[in-house]
């Protein structure tokens, strides 16, 4: 059995042949998503955060609303870039939402990724420390939220506050219990993965890694996934961790998927530079009739590895036909492999 739940990624343009043509579309869309997948029965609605880009960006007023119009399905991200974060700021906007939905987000954070602007981390007022890197400073960020996440006071209290104080330093408020647990990283290499092993974090593995050993990426991404399994267990957590991978699978079930998908174009991992020094290697996307597609996702050592499978979705094609990707996957490909 897996999880499965659709990530977006939130894009909007103005074209005519778009379906989510203004950033008002693209976040009432989400949300209709949401409430349609959870009534197909997948168990997750994720989003992704860009910045100074036509795509999802601040993401708490979304999951806030998602919680509050579903019951059942969780609600998450892939990835925030804590590069861009007020990581307190963050703890009070993660606790509300959280507690609207009623204990179901699941917030995927990470460095971040290539961004549309130079340095866009220093127009929100962040700036690596002496000797740091722009990733050190997320990394950073990233571990306090986690520690604000522990419900623990720290602040020192007014001896003439406005309203009256428990006793003890204070936290931020709301806190919503468990969601430390739910905090998951994505990770771009092993080293990463391993740290965030360390830290107790579930990992997220997306649809593109470091290339660290020239294999298939699937082959990369579950040793990234065995290695990270290690580092939990050596870590001696208490509960066990959570894996998610990214996919972009299509069910190729008539003339509308033909003519969309049915081309091909994917059927091979690409290699590519994420910035000037990183190879990296890109995972191919999956697009077939129904029998094809389950004998093609039965050889991917990730999915494999994973407990959760995140499905991308062509956004802009909109509800209706988002909802058929998904319904399509939950229904004739899912059973087949044992996923439901």
């Amino acid at each position: 059995m897996k999880h499965i739940g659709f990530l977006s990624f939130g894009h909007w343009t103005a074209s005519s042949q778009s379906q989510t043509r203004s950033a008002a579309d693209t976040l009432l869309q989400s949300i209709d998503l949401a409430v349609a997948a959870e009534q197909l029965g997948a168990d997750g609605a994720y989003f992704r955060v860009h910045h100074f880009a036509r795509q999802l960006a601040s993401p708490f007023p979304l999951l806030a609303a998602v919680g509050a119009k579903t019951s059942r399905i969780e609600i998450g991200t892939a990835v925030i870039d804590m590069r861009y974060e007020n990581p307190l700021y963050m703890a009070e906007d993660a606790g509300a939402a959280d507690l609207i939905s009623g204990g179901r987000l699941q917030l995927g954070i990470s460095r971040g990724s290539p961004e549309q602007v130079i340095d866009g981390w220093r127009y929100f007022g962040y700036q690596p420390a002496e000797g740091e890197s722009d990733a050190d400073m997320g990394r950073r960020h990233a571990e306090v939220f986690l520690d604000v996440l522990r419900g623990q006071g720290f602040a020192q209290p007014n001896p003439r506050p406005m309203f009256p104080n428990p006793p003890g330093l204070l936290r931020l408020e709301p806190h919503s219990e468990g969601l430390r647990e739910r905090i998951w990283w994505g990770a771009g290499s092993n080293a990463t993965a391993i740290w965030a092993a360390k830290l107790g974090m579930n990992l997220q593995s997306s649809t593109l890694k470091n290339d660290e050993t020239g294999e298939a990426f699937h082959i990369q991404q579950a040793a990234q996934i065995r290695a990270y399994r290690a580092a939990w267990k050596e870590a001696g957590h208490a509960r066990s961790p959570r894996v998610s991978v990214s996919r972009n699978i299509i069910a190729i079930m008539g003339d509308r998927d033909r003519a969309y998908f049915g081309l091909g174009g994917e059927d091979d991992d690409q290699i590519g530079f994420i910035d000037p020094t990183t190879r990296a290697i890109f995972g191919r996307g999956y697009a077939a009739e129904p029998d094809v597609l389950i004998e093609q996702l039965r050889k991917d050592e990730a999915i494999a590895e994973a407990d959760t499978l995140l499905v991308t979705v062509p956004n802009q094609l909109g509800v209706a036909y988002n909802s058929h990707v998904i319904e399509s996957i939950l229904r004739h490909v899912a059973p087949a492999l044992g996923w439901r």
